[in-house]
């Protein structure tokens, strides 16, 4: 685990705990980093997260599905 500096959409800097966790959703398993957040921090599922998860968000419903695992070659 690490303590890592966070600039906040509002400009304010705080510091958050940071660390490994493995994560699950819609039956899909990863690992990934994750912020540790404190009471009246927003709660988000980042980018990398949902890369590891195979999954997005659709932008017409704004609900998670799943993806194809692309490989480049």
């Amino acid at each position: 685990m690490a303590r890592v500096r966070f600039r906040t959409i509002e400009g304010r800097v705080i510091e958050r705990d940071i660390g490994e966790v493995i994560i699950e959703s819609m039956g899909e398993r990863a690992t990934t980093i994750v912020v540790f957040a404190q009471e009246g921090d927003a709660e988000v599922l980042g980018a990398y997260s949902l890369e590891g998860l195979r999954l997005e968000v659709d932008p017409v419903t704004r609900q998670l599905k799943k993806v194809k695992a692309l490989l480049a070659l």
